[in-house]
């Protein structure tokens, strides 16, 4: 937790009223020619959190962020920044300042002139623009290229300009859109660093909107899931990966595989689907008012052997269909026999048993590490 997320201490006898949250949506909705990019959405993201808002393009977690920052009006709800409703206040009134993915630089500008724009601005005497330039500049690590040009700059030095300048006018909140998403991959990953740091070091209230399930993952303390409009699932990035609650969010965050068919057989703590192929799949979890249901297993958890293993909750004959080497792990994906079912599995490298296509191989889980949930309308029959 944060600094600036801390409650203060309290004092014996005398009641400590809690900080409002730093931002708060209440039913907030925003519709399109008749149609909601945003239905009726209700969070809260603390004083000094690192939230972030994760969905497939489409979903309207860029609506969102551009409400909370003013840039789009709420067809209806109400946005509170600090306890204060803020729906009525122009862009720059609120106590928020955005970092754009394509960085929205002044290329005719140096870069401590892109920072201290907004200081100028507001007519900031000159003396404390130096100040709080030199300041932003050593906080996004950048003292020595001052007096560069954007086009002097690689991307992720682009974006940490961008950064100082957001955070220059000391906003209560960062606002963050898809920040990272024109880097390549090995900035991408400095950048994650860096946006770590800065938090920790500023303790300021991040929200950042991103479709990047590991930087979500990697960087924050909450992520609300949307998906069409709504939230699916709010919840700590082990929460979302460990325990998702409906099948979206476990097909959306990472990678899994999903059985769906009809419940079989069921007691108090486990069920068995029946997929349409005829696998019965165990899972732990009770649906009740459902005959189907869907099955997810993260590859990660399943065990792959090349001989025939101890009974277990779940266990597949198949062969190898096809493999992938990434470095630390190996990807694999395996025909169940007798069907068309494949399965992903993911498994430490082991160099001395490489896995060759068409071997045989048994796939095993436990019950415990699939999730079931209901199965929802329109679903694919089974698989």
């Amino acid at each position: 937790m944060t600094a600036m997320a801390q409650t203060s201490l309290q004092v014996p006898g005398l009641a400590v009223a809690a900080s409002p949250p730093a931002v708060e949506l209440r039913g907030a909705t925003k519709v399109y020619a008749s149609e909601p990019a945003v239905a009726a959405v209700d969070l809260s993201v603390q004083p000094g959190e690192f939230f972030s808002i994760l969905g497939p393009s489409g979903c309207g977690k860029t609506t969102l962020l551009r409400a909370i920052a003013g840039f789009e009006t709420l067809t209806a709800g109400e946005i509170r920044i600090g306890g204060q409703v803020a729906n009525d206040l122009p862009a720059y009134r609120r106590p928020v300042n955005t970092v754009f993915q394509s960085y929205a630089l002044f290329n005719h500008l140096t870069v401590a002139e892109n920072i201290a724009f907004g200081l100028r601005i507001a007519r900031r005497p000159k003396v404390e623009v130096s100040e709080r330039v030199q300041a932003a500049l050593a906080s996004v690590r950048l003292d020595s290229f001052a007096t560069r040009y954007p086009n002097q700059l690689s991307g992720g030095q682009r974006q940490r300009v961008a950064l100082a300048r957001a955070l220059i006018n000391r906003p209560t909140v960062l606002l963050l859109d898809e920040p990272l998403g024109a880097l390549d991959l090995k900035l991408r990953k400095e950048m994650q660093v860096e946006l770590s740091r800065l938090h920790q070091e500023l303790g300021l209230t991040f929200i950042m909107v991103t479709h990047d399930q590991e930087e979500a993952l990697s960087l924050s303390e909450r992520i609300a899931v949307l998906r069409a409009g709504r939230i699916e699932q709010i919840g700590t990035p082990s929460e979302i990966y460990e325990r998702p609650q409906t099948a979206f969010v476990a097909d959306f965050i990472g990678d899994t595989n999903l059985f769906v068919g009809e419940i079989e057989t069921q007691d108090d703590s486990t069920l068995v689907v029946r997929t349409a192929a005829g696998l019965p799949v165990r899972a732990r979890g009770v649906l009740s008012g459902v005959t189907g249901a869907i099955v997810s297993i993260r590859p990660e958890k399943i065990a792959l052997s090349f001989v025939s293993p101890p009974p277990a909750d779940n266990c597949f004959a198949g062969h190898l269909r096809h493999a992938m080497y990434l470095g630390t792990h190996v990807q694999a994906v395996v025909a169940i026999a007798d069907t068309e079912v494949e399965v992903l599995v993911r498994q430490p490298n082991h160099p001395e048993r490489p896995l060759i296509r068409g071997t045989a191989v048994y796939l095993t889980w436990s019950a415990a590490d699939c999730i079931a949930f209901d199965r929802e309308p329109g679903a694919a029959p089974g698989i």
